[in-house]
C-alpha cells in the first residue's frame, strides 16, 4: 500500500484508512499499514490473550493476530472478513475486520478528541472521531489495544524504573502528547531524569501557540531548550510542528526530537527532511534522556 501522504511535507494531512466491525464504521491511520490481505486459517497458540486469534506466516514473517471484535466486545461475525496488517512500535500485527470501506485524506483539524467521558486515562482506545456525511468514524488507538494484551509492547515503564536518580536541570522541555497516559509515563521518566521544568501540551496546536508566545515575547530559545512530540494528535500533527518549528528564523535552532510509535524507516525519512534532530520510538523511551542531554548540551555549545 502506498503511504506516500502529503505528511511528507507537514501538512497537517494524513490518509484514514476506514472499516467496519458489525456494521460501526471505524479508521485507522495509513501510516500504520503495510497491506491488506484476505482471511487466512490462522495456527492457535496455546494460553494466549482472549483477543488474540493466533499466528500466520505471509511470505515467511510471523504475525500475531489481533480479532478487533472481541477487543470491541462485539459479537462474532459469520463472514472470514479481512486481514489488516500494520506496522508500528517496532511490531507486524494482523488486525481482523469484516469489511474495508475506503481510505480518505482528512486534515487533523478535522479530527474530534473524544472528551473525558470516553477517553479515561487508563484505557480508552479511541484516540478521535471523524464526521463523515451522516456518520461517525471512530479512530481505534492500536498501539492501546496491542499494550493492553501485551504491556511489554508499550513503553518500556522497567526502563524509567531503573532509571539512577540524577541532578536537577535548568533546562525546560516543551511536550505535545495527546494521550494523558503517555505524556505522565514520559514526564515522570524525565523528571527521574532531572528535567523539571516541563511544559505540557495536549496537542501540536497547543505547543506551538505556546512557541508563539515565547516568541512574541523575545525569548523563545531562552525559555525553551528541547521539543519532544508525537506525531499521531488532532488538531495539528507532529510533523507539522516540526516544519513550523524547523523554517522559523526564531525556533530553529531549539532541539526537536520525535517520540513516535509511527517512528519506521519511511517515517523516519520524513522527519529528517522536516528538520527533526532526532527520531525514536516509544518503547525506546530509555534512549530517550540521552538524546535529551546530547542535544541541549550541544545546542548550548554553540
Amino acid at each position: 500500500m502506498d503511504t506516500n501522504i502529503l505528511l511528507e511535507s507537514g501538512t497537517n494531512e494524513l490518509e484514514i484508512l476506514e472499516f467496519t466491525l458489525a456494521d460501526n464504521h471505524y479508521g485507522i491511520n495509513v501510516a500504520k499499514i503495510r497491506e491488506i490481505l484476505q482471511y487466512q486459517p490462522v495456527t492457535p497458540v496455546p494460553n494466549t490473550h482472549p483477543s488474540v486469534e493466533g499466528i500466520f506466516m505471509p511470505r515467511d514473517t510471523m504475525i500475531t493476530v489481533i480479532n478487533l471484535r472481541q477487543c470491541l466486545g462485539l459479537p462474532e461475525a459469520d463472514e472470514e472478513g479481512l486481514f489488516i496488517i500494520t506496522n508500528f512500535n517496532k511490531l507486524d500485527i494482523a488486525f481482523h475486520v469484516d469489511q474495508v470501506i475506503g481510505i480518505h485524506r482528512v486534515s487533523w483539524e478535522e479530527i474530534i478528541k473524544p472528551d473525558s467521558t470516553i477517553n479515561s486515562q487508563d484505557g480508552s482506545i479511541s484516540t478521535g472521531v471523524i464526521k463523515m456525511e451522516n456518520k461517525l468514524v471512530v479512530i481505534l488507538d492500536f498501539e492501546s489495544i496491542v499494550s493492553g494484551i501485551s504491556p511489554e509492547t508499550g513503553l518500556r515503564t522497567s526502563d524509567v524504573d531503573n532509571m539512577v536518580e540524577r541532578e536537577r536541570s535548568d533546562s525546560t522541555i516543551l511536550i505535545a502528547e495527546d494521550s494523558p497516559l503517555l505524556s505522565k509515563l514520559i514526564t515522570d521518566c524525565l523528571r527521574k531524569a532531572g528535567y523539571d521544568k516541563l511544559v505540557i501540551n495536549n496537542d501540536g496546536q497547543e505547543a506551538w501557540d505556546k512557541l508563539c508566545e515565547y516568541k512574541a515575547a523575545g525569548n523563545a530559545f531562552d525559555k525553551i531548550q528541547c521539543i519532544i512530540t508525537d506525531i499521531e494528535m488532532p488538531r495539528m500533527d507532529g510533523h507539522r510542528l516540526t516544519k513550523l518549528v524547523k523554517t522559523d528564523d526564531d525556533l530553529k535552532n531549539i532541539p526537536l526530537i520525535i517520540f513516535s510509535s509511527l517512528v519506521n524507516e519511511e517515517m523516519r525519512r520524513k522527519g529528517e527532511q522536516l528538520g527533526a534532530d532526532a527520531q525514536l520510538t516509544k518503547p525506546e523511551i530509555g534512549q530517550l534522556v540521552d538524546a535529551i542531554d546530547h542535544l541541549i548540551d550541544h545546542a548550548a555549545s554553540k
